[in-house]
């Protein structure tokens, strides 16, 4: 998705919302730009308007008042006439350099703690996170938006250092289906710094992983918003062909190195460094080797990875040499050319490694977020470094031709996104059958229980049982209509989903569940903690 689709909090946007509660078909862009000023009415009435759309309690009071009663007390028409809205809050290579990409990611083994983290925020009920070398977002599903993307961007803030106006300055941010349709093109790669390119999509299938095996307190539709973008993602590759011919990361590093190093064959006799094996690494060995590399030294904490690419790579000309990382610098040392891709979250590069290496005209290519090669080494004499921010030159080239599958790509991803809103849309109704189907059972039994104190002393069990039987029998055929007019068939195609919501909304009206729904939703919320 363009960077200019992505909408952008303005500052009267929290009291904007709460204006426009009652339109809950006004866009997010709509709420942005109506002041407060617009709305007539005198000073006390909008500072009450204002203390509920904050979402707390007075100041005497707050001591008093218990989490779930804060949320419960607070703006409650917004939360029962807005379904809870899925967002995204991202910074990715269109929107931010690396040196706020590589303060804000969150390495993959930590990627759980995140997700609890953020599911323990007030209005967070479901969460992910998807942090690459290119881009670090956050999917949530919030009771609030404006107020879940505060809280969001204020954890941000605290776990990266950098201040929330910086954020702010950097984000691109979206609601709904344009969070959804982001997603998707994620996970074809259309959002890409290199347009098809297929990592990514292995990047969204470890965040699907993730959701279902550890939970750390999510529902159903972040998981499933997942599995419908690995499902697009993998449509749109088979379906286009966007994938074929492209270059990844890795590939580019080398074109990029290629690019850089002097002579008509550079490769073959350069001396080649690469610090990491893993599948970034393991790509670049690939590439070198295609380019006409015969020899390479490589870093790694185990030998076992190392071991795997050599034999995978026997039947080529190419010597590939283990070395630890205990011997990194020392290698560093013989190298004209150094890759990196690692994840470590420090440099393993910096100012007082490079300046007593023998001096050589070294190049530094570091495709890791955080970077491996410190600020500290770019402008030292001796040493060229490039980083994920500069192979937009190199990708150019071949962007043409996969713009052009780009545009065949949108079509799969407007469907699958539709499938997937209209999934979501139908699981609106799923609390309200339920809530239904209580209040009216409460009410059976507290009438078969008054019937039972006045007449019950004079009745056998036989008799007992058939005043419940009956009474059951009665509920179960009234609830019968409302119960088919709230569940929605995409098979069949009984009713529209449209009639299904209008539905929905009118017998949680009727029977005034508002209440007791966002209580539900809030309990469980707090029962997660």
């Amino acid at each position: 998705m363009a960077v200019s689709s992505a909408f952008v909090v303005s500052p009267n946007l929290e009291t904007s919302s709460l204006l426009n509660h009652h339109n809950p078909s006004s866009s997010p862009t709509t709420l942005g730009l109506i002041g407060i000023r617009a709305h007539p009415m005198n000073n006390r009435t909008m500072r009450g308007l204002i203390q509920r759309a904050r979402c707390e309690p007075s100041p005497s009071d707050a001591a008093n008042v218990s989490p779930l009663k804060q949320l419960k007390n607070s703006a409650i028409d917004r939360y029962t006439r807005e379904r809870s809205s899925i967002v995204v809050i991202g910074l990715s290579i269109h929107t931010a350099p690396v040196e706020m990409r590589e303060r804000l990611a969150v390495p993959e083994a930590e990627w759980p703690d995140a997700v609890a983290e953020l599911c323990g925020l007030n209005h967070i009920e479901e969460a992910a996170v998807l942090s690459t070398c290119n881009r670090m977002e956050i999917y949530v599903l919030a009771l609030s938006q404006h107020r879940g993307v505060k809280e969001v961007t204020e954890w941000m803030s605290k776990r990266s250092g950098i201040s929330v106006s910086d954020i702010r300055q950097h984000w691109f941010l979206l609601y709904n289906e344009d969070a959804t349709q982001h997603l998707f093109q994620v996970s074809a790669g259309l959002d890409s710094l290199v347009l098809g390119e297929g990592q990514i999509l292995n990047q969204v299938k470890k965040v699907d992983r993730l959701v279902k095996e550890k939970k750390n307190g999510n529902g159903r539709v972040i998981s499933d918003l997942f599995e419908k973008a690995i499902s697009a993602g993998g449509r749109v590759r088979n379906e286009t062909n966007i994938g074929s011919g492209a270059v990844s990361l890795s590939s580019a590093a080398v074109e990029l190195a290629l690019k850089k190093l002097p002579g008509p064959a550079p490769l073959s006799s350069a001396t080649v460094l690469v610090i990491g094996a893993g599948n970034m690494g393991k790509l670049v060995i690939k590439h070198l080797v295609s380019k006409g590399c015969t020899r390479m030294v490589v870093v790694n904490r185990s030998q076992e990875r190392v071991a795997a690419i050599r034999e995978e790579m026997k039947s080529r000309s190419v010597e590939i040499i283990y070395k630890s990382l205990d011997e990194m610098l020392a290698c560093a040392a013989e190298a004209s050319v150094i890759f990196t891709s690692t994840s470590s979250a420090t440099p393993l590069f910096f100012k007082e490694h490079v300046e007593v290496l023998p001096p050589l005209r070294r190049l530094f290519v570091d495709i890791s977020v955080p970077r491996n090669v410190g600020s500290c080494v770019y402008g030292l004499d001796g040493a060229r470094v490039y980083n994920v921010d500069d192979l937009e030159e190199v990708v150019a080239a071949n962007k043409e031709d996969r713009a052009r599958k780009a545009k065949e790509a949108q079509g799969i991803i407007a469907d699958e996104s539709k499938s997937f809103e209209a999934r979501w849309d139908s699981m609106q109704s799923f609390p309200t059958i339920k809530k239904l189907r209580s209040k009216i059972e409460r009410i059976r039994a507290a009438s078969v229980e008054k019937f039972m104190s006045k007449h019950g002393s004079d009745m056998d069990e036989k008799k007992k049982d058939a005043v419940e039987y009956l009474s059951r029998d009665i509920m179960n055929r009234i609830l019968h209509g409302p119960m088919v007019h709230l569940r929605y068939d995409e098979k069949t195609g009984s009713r529209t989903l449209g009639e299904v919501i209008e539905n929905n909304q009118a017998l949680t009206r009727m029977f005034e569940l508002e209440a007791e729904l966002l209580e539900d939703k809030i309990r469980a919320k707090f029962d997660k903690k």
